[in-house]
């Protein structure tokens, strides 16, 4: 079976960890995969690009161009939403020509448009698409912030300026809405949660959703020496390190505001913890927080090499994910898999990943207090040799390679009898 994995990224984004890991997982387990991105950042034979030259690049300015047409908004602001105006047809690809099964993952900014999808959904190929965010269940938007209008119809969305009965969400709902018109695509999600979100929406009414999470390589992601690694990573040898990761550590959903509450609030109630425990953070922008936080911190920026971050996983004594609102985050399996254990809010696919009191900590979501007992917990309370085992347990049993692979294997096989049933 030849499988075409399809996502925007190589490396960049959750998105594209995922589709990386799930084509190496593949290709142990019996599948030709191989993966088709805008812009390839490696030399992997198993990776082809469509080339980012001129055109490729006018394609990203001008959907962002439309946006700002309709909003105005600030730069940071203008990849809250994407509209799929603009891509490029990879149908007359050799490798999509001779894939049996056609796997979109995050094809934004560019890669594909609602036209270039309709046309892959018109070749005849089965098409599996793994949703990594609620965007092909809306309009435009990728996570929906609490707004129900996707149930029925996107229009007077909330996150546009002027929002109307015919507004940019209204109008790229038509455009998806024409894009699946009469055709069949076998939808997966990476979280119950967004499984059960996916079969709400209006837009994918007819079409098979199911659930699969996402996997992770535990030969390259494990437990190593403590030491050894927060020498590697240029970490301290003493004291507990609490590690916070974002792609950009500022991001409003990520919920900084709410982890920078619950350190402030554990170091007024255990003044201790100023001399024995710093905060780590891995992502962009993590000189922008530093200066909010009293304890010790360490900004690590943004890191691409993979052993690097396994370095900084096993460094921490607990990883916290304060995100209002996420998906299934690879980052908590990342942690997990390191046998280091995590906080995070009820929220998403994380209460999934994280189970309470056993390999972490669930709070209430946007409840810096809970947050901040749950980090207390791990690391003044529970025992860590249970934390670790459980963690271990936990991704073993549910993010193995082979298990998702096999999961997926039986997704396209459905797909493609699905596909000759209905021809």
């Amino acid at each position: 079976m030849r499988v075409l994995i399809i996502n925007t990224s190589e490396k960049t984004g959750g998105a594209a960890v995922a589709a990386r890991r799930l084509t190496a997982a593949l290709s142990s387990n019996g599948v030709q995969a191989s993966m088709l991105v805008m812009k390839k950042e490696s030399d992997d034979p198993a990776v082809e690009h469509l080339g980012y030259g001129p055109l490729q690049r006018w394609r990203f300015v001008w959907e962002r161009l439309v946006v700002w047409l309709y909003t105005r908004w600030p730069r940071k602001q203008l990849f809250t939403v994407d509209i799929a105006n603009t891509g490029t047809d990879i149908t007359g690809r050799r490798d999509f020509r001779e894939a049996d099964v056609v796997h979109l993952h995050w094809v934004n900014q560019g890669m594909l448009s609602t036209s270039n999808i309709k046309k892959i959904l018109k070749s005849g190929k089965p098409v599996v698409w793994t949703m990594h965010d609620a965007w092909p269940a809306t309009a435009i938007c990728h996570y929906t912030r609490g707004c129900a209008r996707f149930k029925t119809r996107c229009q007077q969305c909330p996150l546009l300026p002027h929002p109307g009965d015919n507004d940019l969400a209204a109008r790229t709902w038509r455009r998806k809405q024409q894009m699946l018109s009469n055709e069949l695509v076998y939808f997966v999600t990476c979280s119950r949660w967004l499984e059960g979100f996916a079969k709400q929406s209006a837009l994918l009414r007819g079409h098979r959703i199911k659930s699969i999470p996402n996997c992770i390589d535990v030969q390259r992601f494990r437990p190593i020496d403590r030491q050894a690694a927060r020498q590697a990573a240029g970490l301290p040898a003493e004291g507990r390190i609490i590690l916070f990761v974002s792609q950009r550590v500022t991001d409003e959903r990520k919920g900084m505001r709410y982890f920078i509450e619950a350190i402030n609030r554990l170091t007024d109630e255990h003044p201790e913890w100023l001399e024995n425990t710093g905060v780590a953070v891995l992502g962009g922008s993590g000189d922008e927080v530093a200066a909010q936080l009293p304890l010790k911190t360490y900004p690590l920026g943004y890191v691409g090499d993979e052993q690097q971050i396994v370095n900084i996983y096993n460094a921490a004594d607990v990883f916290v994910i304060p995100s209002m609102e996420d998906n299934l985050p690879n980052t908590i399996m990342e942690a997990m898999a390191c046998g280091v254990p995590s906080v995070g809010f009820k929220v998403g696919g994380i209460p999934e990943m994280i189970e309470h009191q056993k390999n972490g900590y669930v709070a209430e979501p946007r409840r810096s207090s809970d947050l901040a007992h749950g980090i207390s917990w791990v690391l003044d309370e529970a025992d860590p040799a249970q934390l670790r085992e459980a963690c271990l347990r936990k991704v073993a049993h549910n993010y193995s390679q082979s298990s998702v692979a096999m999961r997926y294997i039986e997704v396209y096989n459905e797909a493609i009898a699905m596909k000759h049933f209905r021809l």
